[in-house]
């Protein structure tokens, strides 16, 4: 009996391997590798303070072998360890991780200068740089332009409205005009771009409003400290007022306005507002006056505000 000849028509052709994208080089080129930074910054502290390998190993309480990896870039240490190092370095951890202080001398020296000042001192020192450097060169003018700050739910809108209504001046919902260079609501630009993308199209719509508006009232999205340049931008350029209520108020105003957003869907809704108003209260209160708005009428907070505004502005003239 013949043999049947093999078909070509059974043979299963192979799938073909997808094959991974090597990394591009380019982009290597243009970020340097972590452990190599670490290892660079740990070498040039240990060499400005004048110690050997052993010596920094034996007051860090590490091996030899270990800091040695640890400086060429070779040793993935843990952050207990790098703590240990920066101990033993006597600096913080963050100049070893590094950042912009960490730079320069200057920068060193500047960080030298401000470590251990509280609060006011710290607040002074801003100010004074600001007027140095030029980025508050309408300082004169920035009564002229009042900037509402604080949590969602705390007025800003509504209180903002009647403001503007009462000064005479042109009434600014900063969201809006994110929306309106965005091409798209808020909501979508989180959603499609991202938190950062919002955060630059809200620095974008800050100063086409400060360049555009020599007068004007301001309510700003709760999250505009998050951004410290943008927080900073609007801190010199208007004067700034808080309004402050408890996290119980902000929270029922906000779902009296129908919207639990960013709390939505969580059951700890009340904690999470908490946690947010905690880690932004030493920001809003670097206003220039907090006016309390928690327990009292609509029209008794706007009076509050409007005095607090008008006694600023007195003093602002008297001073001049």
């Amino acid at each position: 009996m013949p043999s049947r000849p093999a078909s070509k028509a059974l043979a299963r052709p192979r799938k073909a391997t997808p094959r991974r994208p090597a990394p591009r080089e380019a982009d290597s080129a243009a970020d340097p590798p972590l452990l190599g930074i670490l290892a660079e910054r740990v070498r040039a502290i240990r060499a400005r303070r004048g110690l050997t390998r052993k010596a920094l190993a034996a007051s860090a309480g590490i091996s030899e072998r270990h800091l040695a990896n640890l400086e060429s870039g070779a040793g993935n240490a843990s952050i207990l360890v790098l703590q240990q190092v920066a101990t033993a370095l006597q600096c913080p951890l963050a100049a070893l991780l590094g950042d912009v202080s960490t730079s320069s001398p200057e920068w060193l020296l500047i960080r030298d200068v401000l470590d251990g000042r509280d609060e006011p001192d710290l607040r002074r020192a801003r100010l004074h740089l600001t007027e140095l450097f030029g980025a508050n060169r309408d300082a004169i003018d920035r009564m002229q332009r009042i900037a509402l700050v604080g949590l969602r739910g705390a007025g800003k809108s509504t209180l903002g409205r009647m403001l503007a209504d009462a000064l005479g001046r042109p009434f600014v919902e900063l969201n809006r005009e994110v929306a309106r260079i965005a091409g798209c609501s808020v909501a979508e630009i989180h959603a499609l771009y991202g938190a950062n993308a919002y955060r630059r199209y809200e620095r974008r719509a800050l100063e086409e409003t400060l360049d555009t508006l020599p007068e004007a009232v301001i309510a700003t999205p709760g999250g505009i400290v998050s951004e410290a340049a943008t927080f900073g931008l609007l801190l010199g350029r208007c004067f700034t007022v808080w309004l402050r209520a408890s996290p119980e108020e902000h929270m029922g105003r906000v779902v009296a306005q129908g919207d639990t957003r960013p709390m939505a869907g969580h059951r700890e809704a009340m904690d999470d507002l908490k946690r947010i108003l905690a880690g932004r209260a030493d920001f809003y209160a670097k206003a220039d006056v907090a006016v309390e708005t928690g327990g009292q009428s609509l029209q008794d907070a706007f009076e509050a505000l409007e005095a607090a505004v008008r006694s600023a502005r007195t003093a602002d003239a008297a001073a001049r």
